[in-house]
């Protein structure tokens, strides 16, 4: 969680940076990205050098040369302004540009980190501004995942409005549940056709790390396959896809395949059938021009409707017995179009729902307070569903206003992932309770309305009130009180 302090180290160097002429938000959460980076680095290559001193070796894979010490946070951050503003701007900058790992076949073109970074710019306006930020960001200790995390997090929070083309950015602790949920394995292939700031992507690789150490890491090859052949993400947002893949590689995913890509358009990419496990909570911009989308997603539904259209593509993309945990609007649920209809039918009838998590609206404020679901299915291309667990969630762990403060003791998270791994408990749970199983017959009888309020039992409390001449009685008696209430007052006027 971000603290207090945090906050207000951060607000302090956003309004540095933005006094000093950089006023897009998207250009100061990435120059303050660089040197959270920068920062990083000399810290990751500090612990490599205590490592080599404790066992007498050398220093194994050094971030930095030996002629190349004067590059290091903390050489140049007690340096002159000026000075420092020119060892920044034109040796350390463009050495992070190039920094990447080299997998075998890599050739020239290095990592997906570097293609990135090549169009990246250095806009810091001024020597002063540069040690302003410096100095301030020295205090901050990037050596806990969750803090880098919760940085970006509190960072991005700072846009106060979705993206041109409808993206929000998902609390992370949405991330953590969806990605808990589906318990990611060392062989899964994993892929966010939407991936932003790789949110989803860092989740799931840090829970590989937690779960699956001993086999990730057991091998050369394995490692190699966690950092090349694991992670995929793609975006149309150049800013998002160097934020990204810087957010990977701190976060210890040498090299994904992040890359440039229009999901809905037509590729020639044969993506089908390639991932075991899609995470996402693609935009939802409303529409689209029908005639750019690819040929093969307009064959599964013919719509202009993104929502409808990521949901045909993760159908795609999908191995068969490949998982989804994935967030949609609401309408997804009970839109009554044929596109609605059709596309709800074949994840129920062709493949396997397994569960719909309905959210509160507050959910991704301050961005926005659209209803949105966790969908959760597996594609089976020949049905398999039985019965679907639906889970009315209340409360996330913070306020649903624009401010989200955290309210730990308000929180539905727990419940969900404990009763989804003993889900097969759940049948007997009345439909007045916040889960409860529904079969597949009855949603097939109600049009395939995924909606849980077409499913909830609510208890209504009867109230009783008292006969009407009663209730007019005692009307007639507060009249004639105020009426001589009204004389009395008269009396003292006169």
């Amino acid at each position: 969680m971000v603290t207090g302090e945090l906050k207000s180290k951060i607000d302090s160097i956003w309004q540095t940076l933005w006094s000093g002429g950089i006023s897009n938000p998207l250009s100061v959460i990435e120059q303050m990205t660089y040197l959270l980076f920068i920062k990083r680095l000399d810290e990751l290559h500090t612990l490599k050098e205590r490592q080599a001193a404790r066992t007498g070796k050398p220093i194994e894979d050094p971030i930095y040369a030996e002629d190349q010490d004067h590059l290091r946070w903390s050489r140049f951050k007690d340096k002159a302004p000026e000075q420092m503003f020119e060892i920044v701007r034109d040796k350390v900058f463009p050495y992070i540009k190039t920094l990447g790992y080299k997998g075998e076949g890599d050739g020239e073109g290095g990592s997906t980190y570097t293609h990135h970074m090549k169009d990246a710019i250095f806009m810091m306006p001024a020597p002063r501004v540069l040690a302003n930020v410096v100095d301030q960001l020295d205090g901050i200790d990037m050596s806990d995942s969750d803090t880098t995390g919760d940085l970006y997090e509190y960072m991005l929070s700072k846009i106060a409005s979705a993206g041109q083309n409808g993206q929000f950015r998902t609390p992370r602790h949405i991330i953590k549940l969806m990605v808990d949920m589906m318990e990611p394995g060392s062989q899964d292939k994993i892929c966010d056709p939407a991936c932003g700031t790789a949110g989803f992507l860092v989740a799931a690789s840090e829970y590989m790390v937690r779960h699956h150490s001993d086999i990730i890491y057991k091998t050369a090859g394995a490692r190699r396959r966690f950092n090349e052949s694991t992670f995929h993400g793609y975006d149309f947002d150049s800013t998002m896809l160097r934020i990204g893949s810087m957010n990977m590689l701190l976060h210890g995913v040498l090299n994904p395949d992040i890359r440039y890509k229009d999901s809905l358009a037509q590729s020639d990419d044969d993506d089908a059938e390639k991932y075991s496990l899609i995470l996402a909570n693609p935009p939802f911009a409303g529409s689209l021009d029908y005639e750019s989308t690819a040929r093969d997603l307009q064959q599964i539904v013919k719509t202009k409707k993104t929502e409808l259209l990521f949901l045909a593509l993760f159908l795609r993309l999908l191995q068969i017995g490949g998982r989804a945990a994935v967030i949609v609007p609401d309408g997804v649920l009970f839109g009554s179009s044929n596109a609605h209809t059709e596309l709800r039918r074949m994840l129920v009838e062709d493949h396997k729902l397994d569960a719909v998590i309905s959210m509160p609206s507050g959910v991704f404020k301050p961005y926005a307070g659209v209803s949105t679901a966790i969908l959760l299915f597996t594609k089976t291309n020949s049905g398999g569903t039985n019965k679907v667990w639906f889970y009315d969630m209340q409360a996330d762990g913070y306020s649903l206003d624009d401010k989200r403060t955290p309210q730990p003791e308000k929180s539905d998270l727990p419940d969900i992932l404990e009763r989804w791994k003993k889900r097969a408990d759940e049948d007997q749970r009345a439909r007045t309770d916040t889960s409860f199983m529904v079969p597949k017959a009855e949603i097939a009888a109600n049009g395939y309305d995924l909606s849980i309020n077409r499913y909830k039992e609510v208890v209504y409390e009867a109230v009783v009130y008292d006969p009407p001449q009663v209730i007019l009685g005692r009307l007639a008696k507060l009249e004639t009180e105020i009426a001589k209430g009204r004389e009395i007052l008269e009396g003292l006027l006169k």
